[in-house]
């Protein structure tokens, strides 16, 4: 079982970010049914480490908060754009929650995040996309700023490769104060 914790996106941002496909020849999109903001991925458990997971998440306590997205930016690897997300700005209690999520995962023998965290949704994977074509696509976006929305609970989504995109399926909601 592959799994991730993250904040799942209402319908209405979703939306929002969905209408910013296109334009970029060769990127493949995100669905929107897909888009959420990953706060640890986990990876491949065997069934009785889920449950361990599933209980040490349970424990988090945390606020709910507002969480807001702007501007559009990249990831690389070895010197080449491979990803266009959407920037969520950092706010203390979003850092705060992923924190607490970390804790409770290495506490229930999950190995440290080696990356830091750094608050985004994938809009595309584009390896094989020309970077004048990005660079024009990531300007005309760059003042992209969506409505606040209310974060109330974070989800444990497992997760199926497919030829495509991969098939999040929501596993458990968890409700924060």
């Amino acid at each position: 079982m592959r799994l991730f914790v993250a904040l799942a996106l209402p319908d209405s941002l979703r939306l929002v970010l969905a209408g910013l496909a296109g334009g970029v020849p060769g990127a493949r999109w995100v669905p929107a049914a897909n888009l959420h903001l990953t706060l640890r991925f986990i990876g491949e458990v065997q069934s009785w480490q889920a449950q361990e997971i599933d209980d040490a998440l349970a424990a988090v306590r945390s606020r709910g908060f507002e969480l807001s997205l702007a501007g559009i930016g990249t990831f690389e690897s070895a010197g080449r754009v491979t990803t266009l997300w959407a920037r969520a700005e950092r706010n203390e209690r979003l850092s705060h929650l992923q924190q607490k999520i970390e804790t409770a995962l290495q506490r229930a023998g999950m190995a440290p995040e080696r990356r830091r965290f750094a608050p985004h949704v994938t809009l595309a994977r584009v390896d094989q996309v020309p970077e004048a074509k990005l660079a024009r696509w990531v300007q005309a976006h760059s003042l992209f700023r969506a409505e606040p929305v209310l974060v109330e609970h974070f989800t444990l989504f497992s997760s199926q490769l497919g030829k495509e995109f991969a098939v999040y399926t929501p596993e458990v909601d968890y409700a924060l104060a």
